[in-house]
C-alpha cells in the first residue's frame, strides 16, 4: 500500500552557514558600524542583539536575506516580542520550529479527511504524519493540496513508498 510521511525539519548546517554570512555582512555594513548589533544562534533559537528596534529590524531583514538564499523556509522562524535589554539596546529571541506539534498534526489530520478523496487514511507518528492509500494518484492529490495550503510551518514530504 503506498504511503509518505509529511515531516516538517529545518536544516541546521544551512541555519549556522546562514547565520554566518549574517553576521560577516553586519560587521561589514556601514549603517551597522558601532551599533554593536550581533546574532547568536543556539540549538532551538537564534538571539538578535541591536542599539534600537529599527537596527533589529534591519538585521531581521539581513537574517531572512541570508535563509531564504540558503533555502531555509522562514515559516520555521518564531519570532517574540522586542525586549529591552542592558545600557537601553534591543533584543529579539527567535524560536525555530521543527517538527509537527500534536495540535498541527490535527489539523493537517482534519484538512486531508476534509479533500474527499476517498480510500486516504492518515495517522499521527510523533513528529510526523503517515498519509496512506491504495492508489498512487490520491497520495500525489494530497501531497499537491497540502502544498497549496498554509499550516504555519513549513512542510516536507518524505518516505514516498509503493
Amino acid at each position: 500500500m503506498p504511503t509518505f510521511d509529511v515531516v516538517s525539519e529545518i536544516d541546521m548546517q544551512e541555519v549556522t552557514n546562514a547565520v554566518d554570512q549574517a553576521r560577516r555582512e553586519v560587521a561589514n555594513r556601514f549603517d551597522f558600524k558601532n551599533t554593536n548589533s550581533r546574532l547568536d544562534l543556539s540549538d532551538k533559537e537564534i538571539v538578535l542583539h541591536s542599539v534600537s528596534k529599527d537596527r533589529l529590524t534591519a538585521l531581521r531583514q539581513v537574517l531572512e536575506e541570508k535563509l531564504v538564499r540558503r533555502k531555509v523556509s522562514l515559516k520555521a522562524l518564531d519570532y517574540q516580542n522586542v525586549e529591552d535589554a542592558a545600557g537601553g539596546t534591543a533584543r529579539q529571541h527567535v524560536h525555530l520550529v521543527a517538527g509537527i506539534s500534536r495540535d498541527k498534526a490535527t489539523e493537517i489530520n482534519k484538512f486531508i479527511k476534509g479533500l474527499g478523496i476517498k480510500g486516504i487514511q492518515s495517522q499521527v507518528q510523533g513528529e510526523q504524519l503517515r498519509v496512506t492509500s491504495k492508489k498512487r494518484d490520491d497520495l500525489q492529490a494530497a501531497i499537491q493540496a497540502l502544498r497549496e495550503g498554509d499550516f504555519g510551518i513549513p512542510l516536507q514530504f518524505s518516505n514516498f513508498r509503493d
